[in-house]
């Protein structure tokens, strides 16, 4: 077994992974999988900068998975970082915060390269376990941006679009630094207006209406699934591979924005970082099945994460191989 490591950082959330990969196939076991709600692009959006106390957070986990990675005894660890450290001025305070803590450096990824990874991880064994029809269309839907991917075995195309549910809601629902409870319809209208001018370019290089299964990825899919559902609290085993259908988001959508602050809080499944920002995100996956006509989508508790460190296993068996 190689052991691996990997975390991607994204705008709302960092998360870790430690797995034992297979010899030959290179099949991850999870020994650890980890995430927490860091708001690392706090303000970006705006500023063009990350905040301050943004990074303090995003250290301080830094040092609780740098705790767990020495404790496991990785061979190897990668650290990807996407939206929101692309978009800022200041991100080589970042980077050389990270390598102080981690003794590597964060790898500040292209969104084209953060969709094959989402790719890769969420479809690995899919169509052989749930055997669902190609191609696929992968939705990543971060804090910053969205990932589309379509694919069958392999990405055939992918975009990455500036729509994200930290993004719209500091863009649109944020007044004097409160956000508003519950969102206006002319708010609402707004974020509805920025996501489908976003998919209509999308739509330019990548085929969305060819998709025969809707595969969602990250935090706001996954709680919308853990609210379908019915769960009490969070349960990653229930949600993985669960098929929720179009007319439950829609009804969670419509929940959600009608919803007050302490409403949503006191949703079981709802990680307390995710409050504000869920109505935003449900949107954006309710505005990606309408324009697909997704009649479901398959929920995947494995995504980018996985994608990578797959990756890293297969560059030490190479690097193994050629010894």
């Amino acid at each position: 077994m190689t052991r691996v490591a990997a975390i991607d950082c994204g705008t709302n959330s960092i998360r870790l992974l430690v797995a034992d990969a297979a010899p030959g196939t290179g099949e991850l076991t999870d020994l650890d999988r980890r995430m927490r709600i860091v708001r690392l692009g706090q303000g970006v959006d705006k500023t063009g900068r990350l905040a301050a106390d943004a990074l303090d957070r995003t250290f301080e986990a830094c040092r609780e998975y740098a705790a767990v990675i020495k404790e496991h005894g990785v061979e190897r660890l990668r650290f990807v970082a996407t939206s929101a450290s692309r978009d800022a001025e200041n991100r080589e305070e970042f980077v050389s915060g990270v390598l102080e803590i981690l003794g590597v450096e964060p790898e500040v990824i292209t969104g084209d390269q953060e969709a094959e990874f989402s790719f890769t991880g969420a479809t690995r064994g899919l169509a052989g376990r749930l055997h669902l029809p190609k191609p696929y269309l992968v939705v990543d839907i971060g804090g910053g941006s969205t990932e589309l991917v379509v694919g069958e075995d392999h990405v055939r195309a992918a975009r990455s679009i500036d729509i994200g549910c930290v993004r719209m809601t500091e863009r649109h629902l944020v007044r004097d630094g409160v956000v508003t409870d519950p969102p206006t319809p002319a708010q609402i209208a707004a974020i509805r207006a920025d996501i489908d001018a976003a998919l209509d370019e999308a739509e330019r290089t990548v085929p969305l209406a060819d998709a025969r299964t809707l595969v969602g990825l990250a935090g706001s899919v996954t709680t919308v699934a853990g609210i379908a559902l019915g769960l009490p609290e969070y349960d990653s085993t229930a949600i993985h591979h669960s098929r929720i259908p179009y007319e439950k988001v829609a009804e969670i959508a419509a929940h959600l924005l009608n919803a007050t602050h302490a409403e949503r809080a006191a949703i079981g499944v709802m990680h307390p970082g995710r409050v504000d920002v869920i109505a935003a995100g449900t949107l954006v996956l309710l505005a990606i099945m309408e324009r697909t006509g997704a009649a479901e989508v398959v929920v995947s508790e494995h995504d980018i994460l996985d994608g990578i460190a797959y990756q890293v296993a297969a560059e030490i068996e190479e690097d193994k191989r050629s010894r």
